[in-house]
């Protein structure tokens, strides 16, 4: 199996086209077409984690957070950041991100906080803008039913929990082709008149290549028509952070110990408790403050995110209960995500390897510690 292959698998649960503008995810370092030896899974590429790659012969690290986040100028070993991308070069090791694509995925970072908390209900606190594309196009009716089903077969014209979605109205269309043409239907230099279905379905922003390789690959025309628009509609699947019920209500100090247990962390910081109970939960993991009036406009009892600065707590405003439970904490289940997913999707990795195996780091790369 190459690198190129698990990138392929990975972009199936966190799509690369989701990160967000800011982020560097993706290969980070080393060869795509090279030989998998070793999968190892971590939430931070640190140096000991590329000696913990080294050790158990996994060419291949899958990090969560990217390694490399701002340019390189220099690679001398001066930074913690110059001496990991040194050492995983030196010994032909691969670095994979995928960070916000996966915080972005409908079965990401987001999802694991909710099924360890039970929170049941869930939707995307704040979905991300233009991910639905739709595409209209042209097709003579004996053709119509083998694009649409070509389409159907890459993922076009699915909408939340339904598939094989399109709208199809019949029409006149008509043509002329010059002397250089070479028409399926008609002769050069002729007016035609054509039966045609005009076919429209939406798809997801990432599979544009994918639906236009299958349209282009099946219609039958020389001169293929088709339009992609851009749409404004939300995706129900596609976001940062997601909101959840717990299936009964707890108070406000319940909620609280309940959290720092399931989550395992040493603290909470938390905003002024409210005296009301808690049920409606928003939670996004990782650095959370710019989602604090989403999650109050939604009407969530509480936030459960990390990095709340000290005047980001005033923003609960007597409306919400703020609930820090640290960065690390609130992505630490991430691992667990890949790691299993990885198993599930290779199950017969690298046969004739005796090596070959897809670990979870064992290091703590938490950089927080509590007194």
């Amino acid at each position: 199996m190459k690198v190129k292959e698990v990138i392929g698998l990975l972009e199936e649960l966190s799509p690369l086209a989701y990160s967000e503008g800011f982020d560097n995810t993706g290969l980070l370092v080393g060869d795509e077409n090279a030989d998998v030896s070793g999968i190892l899974v971590t939430l931070d590429t640190l140096e000991a984690v590329v000696d913990e790659a080294i050790e158990n012969n996994c060419n291949l690290i899958v990090s969560f957070h990217p390694i490399i986040f701002s340019g390189l100028k220099k690679i001398t070993g001066k930074t913690y950041v110059e001496r990991v991308v040194q050492k995983a070069i030196k010994n032909d090791i691969a670095i994979f991100s995928n960070h916000t694509a996966l915080d972005n995925s409908w079965n990401g970072v987001n999802t694991i906080i909710c099924e360890k908390l039970g929170l049941k209900n869930r939707k995307v606190l704040i979905p991300q803008n233009e991910t639905i594309k739709k595409l209209i196009t042209f097709v003579p009716n004996e053709s119509a039913e083998k694009v649409r089903n070509a389409l159907f077969e890459v993922g076009g014209g699915s909408i939340g929990n339904y598939d094989n979605c399109s709208f199809n109205i019949n029409g006149i269309g008509t043509f002329k082709g010059n002397n250089d043409s070479n028409p399926v239907l008609g002769l050069k230099g002729e007016l035609r008149f054509e039966e045609e279905v005009q076919i429209g379905i939406t798809f997801a922003k990432h599979l544009q290549n994918k639906v236009l390789k299958a349209l282009f690959e099946v219609h039958p025309y020389e001169e293929i028509p088709y339009e992609i628009i851009t749409l404004e509609n939300h995706n129900q699947q596609i976001g940062m952070g997601m909101i959840g019920e717990f299936e009964t209500k707890m108070s406000e100090t319940e909620f609280l110990k309940f959290l720092k247990t399931t989550m395992k962390t040493d603290c909470v910081r938390h905003s002024k408790l409210l005296n009301k109970h808690i049920k409606k939960v928003a939670v996004l993991g990782g650095s959370g403050s710019f989602a604090i009036d989403a999650a109050k406009k939604v009407g969530a009892d509480a936030f459960v995110s990390a990095d709340f600065k000290y005047h980001d707590f005033f923003r609960a405003e007597n409306a919400i209960v703020l609930a820090d439970i640290g960065h690390y904490e609130s992505e630490q289940y991430t691992k667990d995500l890949l790691h299993s997913f990885l198993k599930k999707k290779i199950t017969n990795f690298a046969p004739s390897l005796s090596t070959g195996k897809i670990l979870i780091s064992q290091i703590n790369t938490n950089p927080i510690s509590y007194l």
